[in-house]
């Protein structure tokens, strides 16, 4: 007899209280656009987010605002690495990816933890990282590594990360504007070696000798005149952050009472077409192609205009995470078509953070509060 509904729930910290629950949706349940989907949801608790998700095999690394959970999705274990059983020092987590069979992850004033399966390894200030807020870091085909911070970037030369005098930072001070911005989202290395950086003030290529941005000015994000109407009527950082405040002024944005900045990228992506894609805070989704941009808001099809992940998919997909669902974005011979996707159809919430393809065909996406599984994709 076949199940309908599957329920496993799993334990995240006693001292935490909380709990990660897994479930399956009912066989045959339409969940998204009348497609038979088959939907697992995993959860975190409800005041925490996922912010990042790596599948590495069978196995799925979930960066939470409570930690690491590693979870073996053929055994249904799972182990959760925090503050207090592990070398990380912050619970709070922003990035995850492999370099050198090892993981790494970016936290929220915790610095970089490197775990290389048996033991952790921890680079912070002293180590002479820029800052212990770290959002990225890749390795470039010179052996380089690259990281993403809220006060500049930094390069290890030849990966070298336990010698001190590998460590460079680079800031708009020492770039000389460079850097449009200090605070760095992204940081992402081409085949040829450059280095593209998505920042606060908006995006910058260094090729090892010059530096290089784009602004609003320049084309990137949308126009307020064109987003105001879909844009989101919260509370405007700027209003509670003198950071955000000198943006708006520095744009002449500073009578805009919503969150928007066109020059904030949050999300960035390189595709397998060398094409560089930019979310923006407010100014929807703008790609750099041969030097010029074209940009996506709610109007040409997306479901949001504030975008916090980017992933292209194995068949070339564009997939865009928003605050207010997911977009797919598929070219064709006759143009671009966009399918969105809410909680509706199967999302564990709205607000989609993160997005990672498994190698058995699944798709995992990472919201406040807990991730989807959809086991036959989307």
């Amino acid at each position: 007899m076949k199940r309908n509904l599957v329920i496993v729930l799993i334990a995240i910290g006693v001292a935490a209280g909380i709990g990660i629950g897994l479930y399956v949706g009912k066989e045959g349940e339409k969940v998204s656009k009348g497609v038979v989907k088959d939907v697992q949801k995993f959860g975190v608790g409800p005041t925490r987010n996922v912010k990042a998700l790596l599948s590495d095999g069978p196995i799925l690394y979930v960066g939470t605002s409570q930690g690491v959970v590693r979870y073996d999705t053929k055994t249904d274990q799972h182990f959760v690495f925090d503050n207090k059983n592990s070398g990380l020092l912050s619970n709070g987590v922003f990035y995850l990816t492999k370099i050198d069979n090892k993981l790494w992850v970016g936290t929220y004033g915790g610095g970089l933890s490197i775990f290389d399966g048996e033991k952790w390894k921890t680079y912070n200030i002293p180590q002479g990282l820029a800052d212990a807020f770290v959002y990225g870091a890749a390795k470039a085909p010179n052996g380089d590594i690259w990281i993403a911070t809220w006060s500049g970037a930094n390069q290890i030369i030849g990966g070298k990360l336990d010698d001190p005098k590998a460590w460079k930072t680079y800031t708009v001070k020492n770039t000389n504007g460079g850097l449009p911005n200090d605070w760095v989202y992204s940081v992402i290395v081409d085949p040829k070696g450059n280095v593209w950086l998505g920042t606060e003030g908006g995006l910058a290529f260094f090729d090892g000798a010059n530096w290089k941005h784009w602004e609003h000015k320049d084309g990137l994000g949308a126009s307020y005149e064109k987003v105001k109407d879909a844009l989101i009527k919260d509370t405007d950082p700027a209003t509670i952050s003198k950071h955000h405040a000198r943006q708006k002024v520095e744009q002449g944005l500073e009578r805009v009472q919503v969150p928007y900045n066109p020059n904030y990228i949050v999300s960035m992506i390189l595709d397998s077409k060398g094409r560089v894609w930019c979310g923006t805070w407010g100014g929807g989704l703008s790609v750099l192609e041969n030097g010029k941009f074209k940009t996506y808001t709610t109007k040409e099809g997306l479901i949001g205009n504030y975008v916090p992940m980017l992933k292209e998919g194995p068949d070339g997909t564009i997939w865009i995470g928003q605050n207010t669902g997911l977009s797919k974005l598929k070219e064709g011979l006759f143009g671009t078509k966009f399918t969105n996707y809410t909680k509706k159809d199967g999302l564990y919430g709205d607000i989609v953070f993160s997005m990672s393809f498994a190698d058995d065909g699944s798709v995992w996406l990472g919201s406040f509060g807990g991730a989807s599984r959809f086991h036959k994709g989307l």
